[in-house]
């Protein structure tokens, strides 16, 4: 496991790996209620929407992935991709979070960019060069 991340009632686990899939856990029950599959390399990053309906994603793929992790949603969860600059293993994106308002996603870089997407159009709006650290 190289990511997790909890709802905010504590019910749900979410984790991710090696194997590139992302597992959802009834902490209560200790039962997987879901397995979504989409990146193409280890996921090294989750952040959960601040309203809890959607989960982003962080992978050494190069992108950065939402899923719609409400109930009662059928078929493929994956919602949207994006997509900076080229990156390899040596500089694959970090860490993820949402903004306040879940407008716009942001994903740590090692090659110590910090890249910003507007979340309704998957357009990048920033590349912040210059960090020290992801």
């Amino acid at each position: 496991i190289t990511a997790v991340a909890l709802s905010e009632d504590g019910n749900v686990a979410y984790t991710a790996g090696i194997d590139n899939r992302i597992t959802a856990w009834d902490v209560r029950k200790q039962q997987r209620t879901m397995k979504m599959s989409g990146h193409g390399d280890t996921v090294t990053s989750l952040s959960l929407h601040p309203r809890g309906t959607h989960l982003l994603s962080n992978s050494m793929d190069g992108t950065l992935k939402t899923w719609d992790v409400r109930p009662f949603v059928s078929g493929n969860r994956q919602d949207r991709t994006f997509v900076g600059g080229t990156h390899n293993a040596e500089k694959g994106l970090l860490n993820c979070a949402w903004s306040a308002d879940g407008s716009m996603v942001t994903g740590g870089s090692a090659d110590r960019t910090v890249h910003v997407w507007d979340v309704p159009t998957s357009e990048e709006l920033y590349a912040l060069p210059g960090h020290t650290g992801c």
